[in-house]
Formats: structure tokens, sequence, C-alpha cells
């Protein structure tokens, strides 16, 4: 028998379970954008959630401690939501990948989009671990799910080099060194 906690939630719960995580999300990583200096980025970030590609899928799997493209992908092998997002949105590092000489290969992922990739995943932690977040989540997220294994090596070590500066001394100081660091115009 599936646990109280992982049950599948009733459709008006879902639904409004999925718009409350998506706006929380949404406003989180907004406010990281904002601190790093890209607010444009802040303020159309998961913009295609709100698309019936996403926003059906993730509500016919919301479960409400995890994402529902794990759940969906669970189900059916893969998740038409998530092939949908990760398609149309360049905070994703799954959408640096392209063919040369017909070999499929990671590319390196432009700073600003790496910037609001990092913002994604704090906020992401933050939003399902809730007040159990540490700053050492967003790291071991990354660590736990191949370490950019499939990234470009340049993009994996550069999100790994932040991710451990947001473990060490905190997101507001990391997000004011990458602030700096955009205004610089150099990575970390």
């Amino acid at each position: 028998m599936m646990s109280e906690e992982k049950r599948q939630p009733g459709f008006w719960k879902r639904l409004t379970g999925h718009i409350r995580t998506v706006h929380h999300h949404r406003s989180l990583v907004r406010k990281h954008c904002f601190a790093c200096g890209l607010y444009w980025q802040g303020l159309t970030h998961d913009l295609s959630k709100y698309s019936p590609s996403e926003f059906i899928p993730s509500v016919k799997y919301y479960q409400g401690w995890r994402s529902p493209y794990v759940y969906e992908k669970e189900l059916h092998g893969y998740s038409q939501g998530w092939l949908h997002h990760k398609g149309h949105n360049k905070h994703h590092w799954e959408y640096w990948y392209d063919t040369l000489h017909g070999v499929w290969s990671p590319v390196p992922m432009p700073y600003n989009y790496l910037i609001e990739s990092i913002c994604d995943r704090v906020a992401a932690c933050e939003t399902y671990h809730g007040k159990d977040y540490k700053s050492s989540d967003p790291l071991d997220y990354f660590m736990n799910h191949d370490g950019g294994k499939y990234m470009h090596p340049e993009t994996a070590k550069e999100m790994q080099h932040i991710l451990e500066i947001v473990r060490d001394n905190g997101q507001d100081e990391a997000f004011r060194l990458i602030r700096q660091s955009l205004k610089d115009g150099k990575p970390l």
C-alpha cells in the first residue's frame, strides 16, 4: 500500500497544488535572478510551464513532494512535459546539445543561462525541501544526479564551483559574487 504522503491527490488538489508550486518556485527564481542582476530572466523564467504541453501533464502527474516530470517518467519511461520544457528553456543544460558531424554533444552554456540555472536549482531545492532546506542541497542534487557528466565540461566545472560557493558561503554571498562577475563580464 502506498504511503499517505505519496498517494496521487485528487484533481482539484493537483491543480491548485501545481499552480501554487509553480508560482512559489518562480517567485524564488525571480528573487535570486534579481539578486544576480538578471532581471529579464527572472521575470520570464519558466513561462513555458503555463503552456498546455507542460501544464496539463504537470497537473496530471502532480504529487506535491517532487517534480511531476519524475513521476511521469516513472510511469511512461519519458515525460512529454519535460521534453517540451527543456527544449524551450535555455537555463537547462539539456537545451545546449547539438550535432557536429552527426554526433550529439554538449556545447558550453552562455554564462547568463548558467546563472539562471543555478538560481533555478537553488529555488527548486528550497521549494521541495521547504523548512529542511540546507545550503548544501543544490550541490548535493548536482553531484547525486551525475554531477554534470553529460554537460559540457566547462559548464559542469563552473556550475559545481558556484554551487560550492553557495554551500560554503551561502546564497546571498554567492549571488553577490555572481552579480559582480556579470558586471565584470567574466565568470567566477
